[in-house]
């Protein structure tokens, strides 16, 4: 497949979307399979979780909903180190399994932030559940419980992963082509 330019940076597929869809559909057969009749509340993170929440949420055959939370932390290629909760959960979790929907997780601010937040809203369980996995970025103390797939620290687009909130469109999913 030909590279992309998303504004000033051009990208080379990484991950065609036939693997995104065979891993989205592995990764709902599990959490059927492990969280049946445990009534969870799915919460995605947005913006960059919309894709994969949305495709896997199809997926799932248990009773479920699924909710969502809007944080950032990232500034054009770089993470600003730095975690901002814009919008807030909406509704009581106490007592209740919560299944956290993250499109990648890296350094792992961001859950590490959303984690806190609701283990004081005292849910009966909190999952993780992250399509992509930076391990040699990743300096949060948490488990992953769902992985999709680990992938290299580059900076990656598509499939809701954006620059700049450009690229999200794509249904592969592309790195920095190295200059």
């Amino acid at each position: 497949m030909e590279p992309i330019k998303v504004l000033d940076k051009t990208f080379e597929e990484f991950i065609p979307g036939q693997q995104i869809k065979e891993t989205v559909a592995r990764m709902a057969a599990e959490l059927d399979r492990d969280l049946w009749g445990k009534d969870p509340l799915f919460l995605a993170i947005l913006n960059g979780a919309f894709m994969f929440a949305g495709d896997l949420f199809q997926q799932i055959q248990m009773p479920s909903r699924i909710s969502f939370v809007k944080m950032a932390s990232y500034l054009g290629t770089g993470s600003t180190g730095k975690v901002d909760q814009l919008i807030g959960l909406q509704e009581s979790i106490a007592g209740q399994t919560v299944v956290i929907l993250e499109d990648i997780i890296d350094s792992g601010l961001t859950i590490t932030k959303l984690l806190e937040h609701l283990k004081s809203l005292q849910p009966a369980d909190v999952k993780v559940v992250s399509l992509l996995f930076k391990p040699d970025a990743f300096k949060g103390n948490f488990h992953i419980d769902y992985l999709g797939m680990e992938i290299p620290n580059d900076f990656v687009v598509g499939y809701g992963l954006d620059y700049n909130g450009y690229g999200r469109n794509y249904r592969d999913i592309y790195k920095l082509k190295a200059e």
